[in-house]
């Protein structure tokens, strides 16, 4: 449908400010997925040390991987469903899934029905971030995703946070429990703002064929109108095209090197938040001060992510991302030797500044790997096979802890960031050996590095 003259004039520009709305709630709603993935690790010490539970170290990891399982299936799933929901009713149900899993937590009486309401968090959690992301690259700026995806994943951080500050206050002088009572606030605050204000996905509503609603929410917020090229396929079959287009030549060797990224990426992300303060513990530090690394760590997330998205756009998410993770491998290898309290919170906080964006810069990356019509399929796989590591991470390092060999979680970590590097740094050859069918090593240029600023 052609825009008039009158149309077009009154659209208002494409900046930050005119997409602040849906920034923010988007913001808002991953913070609340912040708080709920931390708490656990959060109270995880004082809930080993209720025997009344029955929590062990090898169950408290089990458990949490059924949380991350959760997330793998919600992550998998929430892309069928957004068919039919749509983006935003999808948002609300992901926000209350993983409410009404807190508060079975909050009242439960062992570690089965514990272990049920991890898992309903999880299938609200897994649904909930890759939606709240394609939401925030379909709105962000031209030449700002990859700082807009920054931008959206400090709060994530600012929720770990959060939950850490429950874990240090709440939990001693009213018990674990109540910490997992403040998770059902996001029902109560995320839910009626989402229902009111959230508009819907221009692309999601042209590909159900609203387009006249689908041009008045672009022209509302000073979006490109959506074309049917960037609508993301609907239905059984046009979800398995869009799986089959993301090995297409320029992407057939990209795309596995993307998913091993997100796995190590996830195993370190999640390993860390349900273990640290526990591992640190039994590293012989205080049971607070085993906790607050927990804030400080994530408080580094927020830095990092700040930095990241900015260099990105300058440099390439490809090359910000593989110096990340071999930083976070060597802060995980200082943290294995038994530093001055002190040198710890300063190597944790240093840590936590590479650590989660070098695995959210793994997202960004796809935005210049697929063309748009696979964007969405692109980064849905990222993320849902990426789960596959936030599941490993938690069982593994429970495993060790169960055999008292916490300090090797260190090393996995560090060979986690290796292996994360190694993957994303390879992207850029993978995309030319799949365009000319031969190995040619040639210079990276900015665009093969695949700054997070530009889309094919």
């Amino acid at each position: 449908m052609p825009r008039s003259p009158e149309t077009v004039a009154a659209r208002p520009p494409h900046t930050f400010r005119t997409v602040f709305p849906v920034l923010a709630l988007c913001w808002l709603a991953v913070f609340f997925d912040g708080m709920d993935v931390n708490i656990y690790g959060a109270v995880m010490p004082h809930m080993l040390d209720d025997a009344g539970l029955g929590l062990t170290p090898a169950t408290a990891g089990t458990i949490g991987s059924w949380t991350t399982f959760g997330m793998l299936i919600g992550a998998l799933t929430a892309g069928n469903l957004t068919d039919w929901l749509g983006r935003r009713l999808m948002l609300v149900a992901s926000v209350t899934l993983f409410s009404v899993g807190s508060a079975v937590c909050a009242v439960a009486a062992g570690v089965g029905l514990f272990g049920a309401g991890r898992f309903i968090s999880g299938l609200g959690l897994g649904g909930l971030m890759p939606l709240c992301l394609a939401m925030v690259m379909e709105f962000a700026p031209p030449r700002r995703a990859a700082l807009t995806t920054g931008l959206l994943m400090t709060s994530y951080h600012f929720g770990g946070m959060a939950a850490t500050g429950l874990g240090l206050t709440l939990a001693p002088a009213a018990g674990w429990r109540w910490v997992f009572w403040a998770g059902v606030l996001p029902a109560v605050i995320v839910v009626p703002l989402l229902l009111k204000l959230l508009p819907e996905s221009p692309g999601v509503l042209l590909a159900r064929g609203e387009r006249e609603k689908a041009d008045a929410v672009a022209d509302r917020f000073g979006l490109p109108r959506p074309t049917p090229v960037a609508a993301p396929a609907a239905g059984a079959a046009g979800r398995l095209a869009a799986v089959r287009a993301l090995f297409h030549p320029d992407s057939r060797w990209a795309t596995p090197l993307l998913w091993l990224a997100s796995f190590s990426g996830l195993l370190l992300v999640y390993g860390v938040s349900t273990w640290l303060p526990q591992m640190m513990r039994a590293e012989g530090y205080g049971l607070n001060s085993s906790v607050s690394f927990l804030m400080v760590i994530n408080a580094g997330g927020i830095i990092g992510l700040l930095i990241a998205g900015r260099t990105a756009d300058k440099f390439g998410a490809v090359r910000v991302s593989a110096i990340w993770f071999v930083l976070t491998a060597a802060g995980a290898l200082l943290l294995k030797s038994h530093l001055p309290l002190g040198a710890t919170y300063i190597v944790v906080a240093v840590t936590g500044v590479f650590l989660f964006s070098a695995q959210v810069m793994v997202y960004a990356a796809t935005n210049t790997v697929y063309r748009d019509s696979e964007r969405a399929a692109g980064l849905g796989w990222v993320t849902g096979v990426g789960r596959t590591g936030a599941v490993v991470g938690p069982w593994l390092i429970g495993a060790l802890a169960n055999n008292g060999n916490q300090s090797w979680g260190f090393t996995t970590f560090a060979l986690a960031g290796l292996l994360g590097a190694l993957a994303i740094a390879l992207v850029p050859l993978a995309r030319r050996i799949g365009r000319s069918g031969s190995p040619a090593l040639t210079p990276v240029t900015a665009e093969a590095a695949g700054t997070g600023a530009s889309g094919r």
